[in-house]
């Protein structure tokens, strides 16, 4: 039986004026046969801390994005996903969060020395690419969750 380490994250869609959507690319560390994958910004909840908050806060230390927490709107997708991560089993509540920007050059000197040892590359990506990419990337229905934020028109511009 696997023992699960409950755990709470904001995720952020983070679109340029082209559509493109950022992804991370990286791997686990405690797993590098299990080979690479892309994911968006994002990461747990500190104590206290409200997912909008969070997706704020990851936002700067991830790609170097300062916005207040209002502008980083609502959640536009929610999940719950179970994954293994450096040597700990999780189960993740998440909350994605849409922003857009007429374009953003990535700043990655506030990652975490988890984040340095992990993350290897970093590209904005046209969804219709994304999906047949053949690449693997997480949420898997990241195309459709994308798809689904935009067609309601959600998340304001910076």
């Amino acid at each position: 039986m696997t023992v699960y380490t409950p755990r709470r994250a904001a995720r952020v869609l983070l679109v340029d004026a082209a559509g493109r959507v950022l992804l991370f690319c990286g791997s686990d560390p405690a797993r590098p046969e299990h080979g690479r994958w892309w994911f968006t910004p994002g990461g747990g909840l500190d104590a206290g801390e409200t997912y909008p908050e969070c997706a704020a806060r990851e936002l700067a230390e991830e790609t170097g994005l300062r916005l207040s927490v209002p502008a980083v709107g609502a959640p536009v997708h929610r999940d719950v996903t179970e994954f293994p991560f450096d040597g700990v089993w999780y189960r993740q509540e998440q909350e994605f969060f849409l922003v857009r920007v007429a374009g953003h050059e990535v700043d990655t000197a506030g990652f975490s020395d988890i984040e340095r040892a992990s993350v290897a590359a970093h590209r904005w990506w046209p969804p219709d690419e994304l999906a047949a990419s053949g690449e693997r990337y997480y949420p898997p229905d990241l195309p459709a969750v994308l798809a689904r934020a935009l067609a309601a028109g959600q998340g304001a511009p910076c």
